[in-house]
This record gives structure tokens, C-alpha cells and sequence, in this order.
């Protein structure tokens, strides 16, 4: 429970929180926007390997927070592990920003910054709940703000981080190029940092009960020994493809023996909700399957087969990068978020709020017709490239999909779940997103262009074949969750006559709103 402190405002301490996931989100997502294609133009690989080491990493990224939220939870506190996250992950930028092009150096970053990350997201968000504990009325404004800080630190990397890259390799080489780009993302969390240490005040009585008590040097040599444990760990897995795809098909054995256990074992006013969770987790690890494509197969073809110049009414308006592209993601997330929740209070005033089950539904219609839209602006290609307009609708459309799926995940398991489970259940969703995010990246491959092929017009039908694919695939999940509708509503029902005896849950968001 947080202990008020008249002196310090919930703004400041929220700020404080803010501007420091704002600059973790920039060295985060400026990362990724180069990783796949900093592993095929600087290591060599071919776009299958570079696409499942990223899909591993991923995959990773999303699992390790379960571990992070526990060690802030119960060991060492909230504040000290995210700011521990914070430093590990200035660490592992730092170590891309070193010249080399070792590829066993590669995957020890990326263990670096894999379990920064695990440090550091479900702690920062925790903090955010903790410091509007108890203020219904203030929590979800927060939030949203809190969310335009992962946008707003991600929309200005994936714009600055590429171009950099670009700029530095023309004047001082290629190799300084890409880890000049990288060596930005640790500047970021340095800064981050520095602003964390000068507000850090306003959040000293916010955090968990360990935070209030004196740091037990020993369980912190234990936390940092085991941080250091699984550094190594990622690194193996992520340089053994058979290592991590046995990881990745185990976990979902046991997520789904874990469930079906769950369900079996559970008191017959739970089972409802708890058969509700299940079908909307399965449906959200295939859209995670979708969005994975943004940093792999849609980053590859935007690299091959897009015209980089926006122009209007043929007057020439700027190119852009080919990494750039992935930040329409975020910038279309910032345009919808406020029509989406003007829609939804809308609704909600006439009494006709549609259901989660129901959102879903259109949220893989919107994706279906995003990837429909690369086919059809191939149809139009001039010289086996699309123009940049096909993409910005493309990703208005998937954008427009994760919100009204991914964003709306933890929520779903708060309203379906048990509270005794919620924690262990919030947990598996995590692990059932990363195992997608891997998926995703196999489901990439599908469009594996040779090394030789060069030629647009011969690599343009290969990944239009798949987005067509991918776009069959949505109306797919569109049609089955349409007829699981009325299940849906019939198991909501179900378990709303028994929770509606019980004290309602806390309002819970998704990774997109706290925090791949």
C-alpha cells in the first residue's frame, strides 16, 4: 500500500516514473528497429536465422518480467530493482555500441538487455498503480499518459535512431555507423537515469514493503547472481535454434497442461471465467503472431520492395528509411487511442459498450484488412515496389487491431480470473505473448528471400504471398471469434452472476499501458 505524503503531489511522483520509461523506451525500441537487419547487412545472416534469433529475443523479453515483477515484489524492492533494470540495460546498449561484429558478443548483449528489461518493466508499472492506489478516478487518465510515453519515446528512436546510423556510416564507416546508433540508446537510458536521480525523492514512499526496508546485502548479492545467471542462459538459448525451440513449444505444453489443470481442478463458479480467459488468451497469442511481423517480415520488405518517397498530389513531400517505417505503428496508436476511448465512452452512455469477446472480433478484422492492403498497393507497384501510402494504411489498420486486441489482454484476465489466480494468470499471459512473439517469427520465414535475389519485382510476390496469407489468417480468427460470441457472452454471464457477490477487481492494463 503506498503511505501518502501531502509534500509530494501524485504528479510529481508519476512524472518521475514517466520521464524515465520514456527514455527506456526510447534505448528499447531503438534497438529493435535495427536488430534484425543490423544481424543480416553486419553478421551475415540470412533473413530465416535473423528473424528466429529476434523472434527468441522477443519472446525472452516477455517472459522475464514475470521473474522481475517477484524479485521487486518480494526481495528487493520495486523502486530499487527497476532502477537496477535501468542501469543493466544502459549496459547492454553500451555493449552494442562496441565495434565489433562478433555474433557470440551479439547474443550476450541481448542477454544483457533481456533481463534488464525483466527488471525493469512490470517494476515501473507497478510504481504507477501504487502511486494512484486507491484513486479510481485519477488511475486511468495516468495510464493513458503513461502509455503516450512509451509512444512518444518510441516514435522519436525509431525516427533518430536509423538516420543516425545512416549519417554516421557516410562520413566515418559503416561499423561506426550501426554502433554509433546503438551507443544512442544507452545515451537515453543515461539520461534517464540521471532525471530518476534527480526527482527519485518523489517517489521514496512509494513501492513495496521491501522498499521501506534496509537492503539486505545478501538476498542483493543473490538477485544480481542470478541476473548475471541468466544472462548467460539467454545467450545460450538465443545462440541454439533447436535450444530455443524446444524452450518456446515446452512452455506452451505446460501453459496449456497448467490451464486445462486449472480448469479441472477449479470450484464450478470459477470454471466460466476461467474457460472465458482461455479462449481470449489463445486469441491473443495469435495476434502476437501478427504483430511480430512488424520488426521481421514487414521491416524486410519495406528494406526491398517500398518506394521511400512520400509524395502528394506529385508534389515530393520526404523519403524515409526503411527501418522508419515500423514507427507508424506508434504514430497511429497515438492518433487512435483518444477516438477508441471517445467511441467507447460513447457507448458506454448509451448502455451499448460491446464486450471484450467483441472487440477481439474486430480487432482481427482491422489486422485482416491492413495485410489485405500490401496486396493491393502491389497491384499498383511500379518496378516491384509499393508506395509508401500502402504502408502507412497497412499499419493503420494492424494499429487500430492492437488496440482493441492486445490492448485489452490483462484487463481480460482481470475480469475473467479468480483474484487468487490473478497473479499467477497475468504471469502466463506474459509467457503465452512471448511464446507467440516466436511463432511470429517462424511464421515470418514463410517469406525467406535468397541472398542472390536482389530484384524487386522477384522478392514482391514472395512477401505478398504471405500477407495475403497473413490477411486469410485474420479473417479466419475474425469468423471464429465471431461464432465463439454467443459462448462468450453465455460463460460472461456465468461468471458475472457469481462475481457480482464478490468484491470487484482492480482495474488492470495491458503491457501497451504499464508496459514485446
Amino acid at each position: 500500500m503506498a503511505i501518502q505524503n501531502p509534500p509530494v503531489s501524485q504528479t510529481r511522483s508519476f512524472s518521475t516514473v514517466f520521464l524515465i520509461e520514456m527514455w527506456e523506451r526510447f534505448g528499447f525500441y531503438g534497438m529493435q528497429v535495427l536488430m534484425v537487419t543490423y544481424m543480416m547487412k553486419k553478421l551475415g545472416f540470412v533473413d530465416i536465422k535473423a528473424n528466429l534469433v529476434w523472434g527468441a529475443a522477443a519472446a525472452l523479453i516477455y517472459v522475464t518480467p514475470a521473474i522481475g515483477g517477484w524479485v521487486g515484489d518480494k526481495l528487493i524492492g520495486t523502486r530499487r530493482t527497476m532502477r537496477i533494470g535501468a542501469i543493466v540495460l544502459m549496459l547492454g546498449y553500451a555493449l552494442l555500441w562496441i565495434p565489433t561484429d562478433n555474433a557470440s558478443f551479439l547474443y550476450l548483449a541481448l542477454g544483457v538487455i533481456i533481463v534488464g528489461n525483466g527488471m525493469f518493466k512490470p517494476n515501473a508499472g507497478n510504481l504507477v498503480r501504487k502511486i494512484y492506489e486507491g484513486d479510481d478516478t485519477k488511475i486511468d487518465s495516468a495510464f493513458t499518459i503513461y502509455y503516450m510515453a512509451v509512444n512518444i519515446g518510441s516514435m522519436i528512436s525509431m525516427t533518430l535512431t536509423p538516420w543516425i546510423r545512416d549519417y554516421v556510416g557516410e562520413h566515418y564507416g559503416d561499423d561506426w555507423g550501426w554502433h554509433t546508433a546503438f551507443g544512442v540508446c544507452a545515451i537515453g537510458l543515461l539520461l534517464g537515469l540521471a532525471n530518476y536521480a534527480l526527482m527519485s525523492r518523489a517517489l521514496k514512499h512509494i513501492g513495496s514493503p521491501a522498499d521501506h526496508e534496509p537492503m539486505k546485502l545478501k538476498r542483493l548479492a543473490g538477485v544480481l547472481a542470478g541476473a548475471v545467471a541468466m544472462v548467460f542462459v539467454s545467450a545460450f538459448i538465443l545462440h541454439n535454434e533447436l535450444v530455443a525451440r524446444i524452450c518456446v513449444y515446452a512452455a506452451g505444453v505446460v501453459l496449456l497442461f497448467i490451464f486445462g489443470y486449472l480448469i479441472s481442478r477449479s470450484h464450478r463458479d470459477e470454471r466460466a471465467g476461467l474457460i472465458a480467459a482461455l479462449v481470449l488468451v489463445v486469441q491473443t497469442i495469435f495476434f502476437f503472431i501478427f504483430y511480430q511481423q512488424m520488426s521481421t517480415s514487414l521491416n524486410l520488405f519495406a528494406q526491398k520492395n517500398v518506394d521511400l518517397s512520400f509524395s502528394l498530389f506529385g508534389l515530393h513531400l520526404f523519403n524515409w528509411i526503411p527501418e522508419q517505417f515500423q514507427n507508424l505503428n506508434a504514430i497511429w496508436i497515438v492518433v487512435l487511442s483518444p477516438v477508441l476511448v471517445f467511441a467507447y465512452n460513447t457507448l458506454g452512455r448509451l448502455g451499448k459498450d460491446p464486450s471484450i469477446a467483441a472487440k477481439f472480433a474486430w480487432g482481427f478484422a482491422a489486422v485482416a484488412i491492413g495485410y489485405f492492403m500490401y496486396g493491393l498497393g502491389a497491384r499498383f507497384a511500379v518496378a516491384g515496389q509499393v508506395s509508401s501510402w500502402t504502408m502507412v494504411w497497412g499499419y493503420g489498420f494492424y494499429s487500430l487491431g492492437e488496440l482493441l486486441v492486445s490492448g485489452l489482454g490483462l484487463a481480460m484476465i482481470a475480469r475473467y480470473v479468480p483474484a487468487r489466480m490473478g497473479g499467477f494468470m497475468m504471469g502466463a499471459y506474459y509467457v503465452a505473448s512471448g511464446i507467440s512473439q516466436y511463432l511470429g517469427s517462424v511464421v515470418a520465414n514463410f517469406a525467406h528471400v535468397p541472398k542472390d535475389v536482389v530484384d524487386p519485382v522477384v522478392s514482391l510476390p514472395i512477401y505478398i504471398d504471405l500477407f495475403d496469407k497473413l490477411g486469410f489468417a485474420g479473417v479466419v480468427c475474425t469468423a471464429i471469434a465471431l461464432a465463439m460470441l454467443p459462448l462468450m457472452k453465455k460463460l460472461s454471464a456465468s461468471h458475472a452472476d457469481v462475481a457480482s457477490a464478490r468484491e470487484p477487481l482492480p482495474a488492470v492494463r495491458s503491457e501497451e499501458f504499464d508496459t514485446p
